[in-house]
C-alpha cells in the first residue's frame, strides 16, 4: 500500500444530480488524497442561461463546493474551471458566432482573475468538441482554444484541454497550435489515450483515464503522466466514467503487482501534480 500522495486529475462532482461529498468519501476510504475537482456545465447547475453573469454564477457554485470538500472530506481538492466546448456550441445557436466568440473571451479573462486571485488552481475543461460540427464551428473552437493557450502562457497557469480522440497525428497538430500560441508549460490534455511519448513531444501532459489497459501502456513507456476517472457523478449513471474509488485503487493494485515502482506513483502522484499545480507534498 502506497503511504504517500494519490490524485485523481479530473472528476466532476454534483450535488444536485449526483452523490456529492459521498463520492469523495468513497474515493479517500480507497487510498486517495487530492483530487481535481473540474466543474460541470452551467445547465448542471439548473442555470439556463449563456452569459457572463451565469458563467460567473455557475464557477462560484464550483468554488464552494471545492472548499466544502476541503472542509468536510479528508481530501484536498484543487478547482479547475472553464467554458466547455459543448457550452460554447451552445453560445454559437444561441448568440450568433461574433456574439459567442466575444462572451466566451469576457468568460476567458473572468478565469484568469480568478486565477491570480487564487480563487481556483487552473483553467479547464477548454477546447474543442469531440463530434463532428461544421467547419465554422470546428474553426471557431479552434480559434478559442488558441485564446486558451495564450492566456495559459501569459499565466503559466495549468490548462485541461477537452478535445475529440487523439492519435500520434493529434499530439504532433496539438503540439504545434501550442508553440504558436506562446508555448505554455502546463497544457493537460484530458481523456488522452496511452501515449506518453507522443504527448512529450508535443509539450504536453497526458492525463490518462485509468482502465488497466491504457495504464498499463502508458507505464510501458514513460511515468510522465497522470491519471483520472473523468468521475460524472450522476446518479442516472453510476459509476461514470470510472468511479470515485479507481485511481487509488489501480494505483495500489498496480504498485502491489509490481506493473508500478515507488518511483512512478510519486512521479504520477505527486511530482507531477506539484510541478503542474503548486502543490506541496
Amino acid at each position: 500500500m502506497w503511504k504517500g500522495s494519490i490524485t485523481d486529475n479530473h472528476m466532476h462532482l454534483d450535488p444536485i444530480n449526483g452523490i456529492g461529498l459521498e463520492a469523495v468519501r468513497q474515493f479517500t476510504k480507497a487510498g486517495g488524497t487530492h483530487l481535481v475537482l473540474v466543474g460541470k456545465t452551467l445547465r448542471d447547475w439548473g442555470i439556463h442561461g449563456l452569459g457572463l453573469e451565469d458563467f460567473k454564477a455557475g464557477f462560484e457554485k464550483t468554488i464552494k463546493l471545492s472548499k466544502s470538500v476541503n472542509s468536510g472530506t479528508d481530501a484536498t481538492a484543487l478547482t479547475v474551471l472553464g467554458v466547455h466546448p459543448s457550452e460554447f456550441l451552445a453560445m454559437i445557436d444561441t448568440m450568433g458566432p461574433e456574439r459567442a466568440y466575444e462572451v466566451a473571451i469576457d468568460v476567458m479573462e473572468h478565469l484568469a482573475s480568478l486565477y491570480l486571485d487564487n480563487a481556483i488552481d487552473g483553467i479547464g475543461e477548454v477546447g474543442r468538441p469531440h463530434f463532428p460540427v461544421d467547419e465554422e464551428k470546428w474553426a471557431l473552437s479552434n480559434r478559442l482554444m488558441g485564446e486558451f493557450l495564450q492566456v495559459a502562457a501569459r499565466l503559466d497557469c495549468p490548462l485541461q484541454l477537452h478535445t475529440e480522440h487523439f492519435d500520434e497525428g493529434k499530439y504532433l497538430e496539438l503540439g504545434e497550435m501550442v508553440r504558436k500560441n506562446g508555448n505554455p508549460r502546463k497544457v493537460i490534455k484530458h481523456f488522452s489515450p496511452p501515449l506518453t511519448g507522443s504527448a512529450e513531444v508535443a509539450g504536453v501532459y497526458p492525463s490518462i483515464v485509468s482502465s488497466k489497459d491504457s495504464v498499463k501502456k502508458a507505464i510501458s513507456v514513460s511515468n510522465r503522466f497522470l491519471m483520472e476517472t473523468d468521475y460524472i457523478d450522476d446518479i442516472s449513471r453510476p459509476g461514470a466514467v470510472m468511479g470515485p474509488k479507481t485511481v487509488p485503487k489501480r494505483t495500489n493494485q498496480f504498485l502491489e503487482n509490481g506493473v508500478f515502482s515507488e518511483e512512478d506513483v510519486a512521479t504520477i502522484h505527486e511530482e507531477l501534480v506539484s510541478e503542474l499545480y503548486g502543490v506541496e507534498f
